[in-house]
């Protein structure tokens, strides 16, 4: 993997939800200087504590010492200006799973990232890269790196070049994941749903299905997977850890590309969603959380 141009110090972060604080927080660990922007000082003040609060639950954990915490808050600068995104060498966007909003982010960035080989990348789950990546000038540059819930304990990247993603951007990308962050890369095409989604939505969906239809409880899905098939976790618990909101958007792209009818996000589902019931961040999904 040598020979590759550019060295990545210094990391932007688009969003400070659950995914982006988690991923601002895996770089700075890394000793990288990282700048996370939100639409407003509101957001951007949820993100921080966010961010902070699971620091320090790391700490308690043992994870990291408290001379760790300090370094690697001290890294960390937070603003509502992608402006500010001028000097670094990656940006990973990480909003919400939309493709309007993820294109008009890259063609922002597009604008106000000055250097010339910076990589612009999506934590998208679903939605194709090679739309977001001729949204700008410089499609060579554009890549999927897609991080899992929650970014500092889950070993796993899906790197997805779109078509025009050129060798330099690739290799760059996959040292950083692998080299920097200690993330173990895999490689994906770019279709909808890369290699872990398109195997883990239609199983989440067909649990759904079953709760839906009465053939069984939540808990005996979720202990059948548990206990009969060692799974760490049932799937409607996976969903609601996920949030069902990303689920069923990442379903309908699965849907929109194949038309595969396993990919058709259940009636359940989209009216949990249009309820608000999203899941463990909003405190309710398929069970209640405190």
């Amino acid at each position: 993997m040598t020979g590759f141009s550019g060295d990545i110090a210094r990391v932007g972060v688009v969003g400070c939800g659950q995914m982006g604080s988690g991923i601002a927080e895996v770089c700075a660990r890394a000793g990288l200087d990282v700048r996370v922007a939100e639409t407003t000082g509101e957001a951007l003040e949820i993100g921080r504590t966010r961010l902070f609060n699971s620091l320090g639950k790391a700490v308690e954990r043992g994870k990291i010492s408290e001379q760790e915490r300090e370094a690697t808050q001290d890294r960390l600068s937070f603003t509502t200006d992608l402006g500010e995104f001028a000097d670094r060498d990656l940006v990973i966007e990480a909003v919400v799973e939309n493709e309007q909003v993820k294109t008009e982010i890259f063609q922002v960035l597009d604008q106000v990232v000055t250097r010339p080989d910076a990589i612009l990348a999506s934590n998208t789950s679903s939605i194709p890269l090679v739309r977001l990546a001729v949204a700008t000038s410089r499609p060579d540059q554009v890549i999927g790196i897609h991080f899992f819930n929650p970014a500092p304990v889950q070993k796993l990247v899906e790197l997805i070049p779109a078509l025009t993603t050129s060798e330099d951007t690739i290799g760059r990308a996959q040292l950083f994941a692998e080299k920097t962050l200690g993330k173990h890369a895999i490689r994906a095409q770019d279709r909808s749903g890369f290699v872990v989604n398109a195997l883990l939505i239609p199983y989440l969906l067909s649990a759904i299905r079953m709760f839906e239809t009465g053939i069984a409880s939540r808990e005996d899905i979720d202990n059948g997977m548990e206990l009969g098939c060692a799974h760490p976790m049932g799937p409607l618990k996976l969903a609601d850890l996920i949030g069902l909101d990303t689920v069923a958007s990442v379903a309908q792209s699965m849907y929109q590309e194949y038309k595969e009818p396993l990919y058709a996000a259940p009636p359940l589902l989209q009216r949990m969603v249009d309820a608000g019931r999203l899941g463990r961040k909003t405190g309710s999904g398929f069970y209640t959380y405190s």
